[in-house]
């Protein structure tokens, strides 16, 4: 008389049926013992709170798919016996008998259909990619940018990466924070303009993050001055945009016979879309023509920068670096700091200069941390130096021996420095924009 059938655990039938699949079993089994022990503590510090909840469900989902598994596993495996012990009296053989050739093949090939489907209802070992859980937008890049639709730094974000998805962020810092937590894969950053100057909060951004420059893009820059329908040049009796923008439409804004208050706010589009939510018939904004399209607006006036060169740098800025390249141009940014002592600055911009490498930008910032280092002398009393960051910008890639040996003998001089990025130049042409156009007044 046969016995009752004795359920067979899942690890004996993996091990019976496949090596590979017992080993798939025993890395998840280490994997769910890991993760008790661990209990999901996020112990690095600048780990994403947001990502590590993520991580933690994806990773009790894989879990509870795997107990899943098991128990269809179990439960299959329970009537298995009983249907050997049929097949057995069928044939003529039993557990100690002599099995025919027949039943060998016949047994084969049922094991190995059965291997087949466990390996299709086993769940896939967790793997580094899914901890990562990079972002699953579908789009080909997404790109943080300071501002609102129709700001000049959408506008950069799309001549970088026309098929990108621009991400509004309100302030700068917030552009580097969405992309060190996968938020965005590039940021947009303003770094200086042709009348305005350098813009110093960035720099000292790009000192405190770690992110990489990638790439530069060089924007001309077209004002228009727009207002709600239906209001015209007279009836304006205040302007409000961003500080830059103003100053640099000042001139024209007077010619034009314009007398009304100027008013400064955080962003140019931002100016367009504050007019429109409070319905301000009695303010105008200085903004790009695409901010007047987005918030339909009408444009008064056009092209009234009192400067028609006005243009602005952009930086990109990655996680990752790009790898250098010789076959095009290329600039390298760079920062670092030296001790006080005659000459210094002078000995450190040899190095580029003997190796006919050409400087196309230096900024100096003072350093946050140590601003002022005091000397005492005893003969001439307490000397006070502030002390300073300097910023190169330099026309040469990194993969280039020329650049290479010039921060190498740097190196000799400098108490700091770093590499911001080494990437390729912006080479697009510049089209000049016309006269100023006023284009209604009624």
């Amino acid at each position: 008389m046969a016995s009752a059938a004795t359920p067979v655990s899942c690890k004996l039938l993996i091990e019976k049926r496949s090596p590979n699949l017992a080993n798939q079993r025993d890395h998840l089994l280490n994997l769910q013992q890991q993760s008790k022990k661990k209990r999901f503590k996020p112990a690095m510090a600048g780990y994403n709170l947001g990502e590590f909840y993520a991580t933690r469900d994806a990773w009790n989902s894989r879990h509870a798919q795997w107990q899943s598994h098991c128990a269809i596993v179990s439960s299959q495996s329970a009537a298995q016996p009983e249907e050997q012990h049929e097949h057995s009296k069928n044939t003529g053989s039993g557990i100690n008998g002599d099995l025919k050739e027949g039943s060998i093949q016949i047994l084969a090939a049922s094991n190995g259909a059965a291997a087949k489907s466990m390996m299709m209802i086993l769940p896939k070992p967790l793997s580094i990619a899914d901890l990562a859980m990079p972002p699953s937008h579908g789009s080909t890049l997404r790109v943080a940018y300071q501002g609102v639709p129709g700001a000049y730094s959408e506008a950069a974000a799309s001549k970088a990466y026309p098929e990108c998805e621009p991400i509004p962020c309100e302030q700068f810092e917030a552009t580097f924070q969405a992309v060190e937590l996968w938020i965005a894969d590039r940021a947009v950053l303003p770094i200086e303009n042709s009348l305005g100057g350098s813009i110093h909060r960035n720099y000292d951004l790009l000192l405190r993050h770690r992110l990489h420059i990638v790439g530069e893009v060089q924007l001309p820059v077209h004002h228009c001055l727009m207002a709600l329908p239906g209001a015209s040049i007279e009836g304006i009796r205040r302007v409000i945009s961003h500080p830059q923008a103003l100053a640099q439409v000042e001139h024209t804004l007077t010619n034009l016979g314009l007398q009304a208050a100027r008013e400064a706010v955080d962003d140019t589009a931002g100016a367009a879309q504050h007019i429109v939510a409070n319905n301000l018939r009695d303010t105008a904004a200085v903004a790009s023509a695409r901010a007047a399209e987005i918030y339909g607006m009408d444009v008064l006036a056009s092209g009234i920068q009192d400067d028609p060169g006005n243009m602005t740098r952009f930086l990109m800025l990655a996680r990752e670096p790009i790898i250098p390249r010789t076959d095009r141009r290329f600039k390298t940014s760079i920062v670092f700091a030296l001790e006080e002592a005659p000459g210094a600055l002078f000995k450190a911009l040899s190095a580029f200069a003997l190796r006919n490498i050409n400087l196309t930008k230096i900024e100096s910032r003072p350093q946050k941390n140590r601003p002022v280092r005091v000397v005492d002398d005893s003969n001439h009393g307490t000397a006070k130096y502030f002390e300073y960051l300097f910023y190169i910008d330099f026309e040469a890639s990194m993969a280039d021996p020329r650049a290479q040996n010039a921060l190498g003998q740097l190196q000799e001089f400098a108490s700091f420095i770093r590499v911001l990025g080494s990437y390729p130049m912006d080479m697009t042409p510049v089209v000049p924009p016309g006269k100023p156009k006023v284009i209604s007044t009624t």
